[in-house]
């Protein structure tokens, strides 16, 4: 399994915590982490050069 695929799961495991939480403050700490593991894979990803570095990329128009 890749390293960027764990970080995947340790996000989701955050927010099924996060589902469960008794209270706000810890449901945004869950939160928290979810986007944090998140991003690791993210960053992972381009690491093992599975994405392309954002200068690299198409810039995509966005229309209201």
């Amino acid at each position: 399994m890749k390293q960027s695929d764990l970080f995947r799961e340790n996000a989701d495991n955050c927010l099924q915590l996060a589902e469960r939480a008794g209270g706000e403050p810890a449901f945004r700490r869950y939160r928290r982490m979810a986007q944090g593991w998140s991003a690791l894979a993210f960053e992972q990803d381009w690491l093992d050069g599975e994405i392309k570095p954002i200068g690299d990329r198409k810039e995509v128009a966005l229309h209201d």
